[in-house]
């Protein structure tokens, strides 16, 4: 079975992407909504034990944790040691289980897998790009989204140029959602092929 990550900075539409994958057949489950589970879940309360008054009711308050990372960028790492794991654990889980059902290929939809040393997991990288003034545009129609908060997770994240130069795989979402689509066709028909030939 094929494990492909999926990446890409803030904002280059690998969430679309991934839904794009789906479309086509192809298990994908996202850090991000691993998280967002995680949240109200077993991580709430080692959160609150690392960041009290941050999920007070057993469950985390983003908004107040958000400002408390941005007022202590340091304690990122705090944070992080207490999800990764948890997400990885999450992460092995559903491989195991599409691998019992025969599954050709899996998708992790991972925004820090260069960030976090994950693509040792993967076999393939497909990394999720646009040009800079589209990205900015996106991110900054987001709700919430100021252009410091911009700044500062651009700051955490591995350079675009770097991702794409590691990647396996680039669409660039930049063309337009019939343009994406078209690219993750012809990646999932090239790992097909490249599966049946390992066969």
């Amino acid at each position: 079975m094929i494990i492909i990550g999926l990446t890409g900075s803030i904002g280059m539409g690998k969430s679309t992407t991934s839904d794009m994958f789906k479309s086509l057949g192809v298990p994908v489950i996202s850090a991000d909504e691993i998280v967002h589970d995680l949240y109200s879940a077993e991580a709430a309360p080692l959160i609150e034990a690392a960041f009290p008054g941050t999920a007070p009711d057993g469950v985390v308050d983003r908004q107040v944790l958000s400002a408390k990372l941005m007022a202590a960028p340091e304690e990122f790492k705090r944070l992080e040691a207490i999800i990764h794991p948890l997400v990885r654990a999450r992460e092995k889980q559903f491989v195991d289980e599409a691998a019992a059902r025969g599954a050709p290929m899996v998708l992790l939809d991972i925004p820090l897998l260069f960030e976090t040393g994950s693509t040792d997991r993967v076999d393939v990288v497909v990394v999720v790009t646009c040009a800079p003034e589209i990205q900015r545009q996106r991110v900054l129609a987001r709700p919430e989204m100021t252009a410091e908060k911009f700044e500062a997770i651009l700051a955490r994240q591995t350079p675009d140029a770097e991702k794409r130069a590691r990647a396996d795989y680039v669409i660039d979402t930049g063309q337009g959602l019939e343009a994406a689509r078209r690219q993750v066709a012809d990646i999932v028909a090239a790992l097909q092929e490249s599966s049946r030939q390992g066969e």
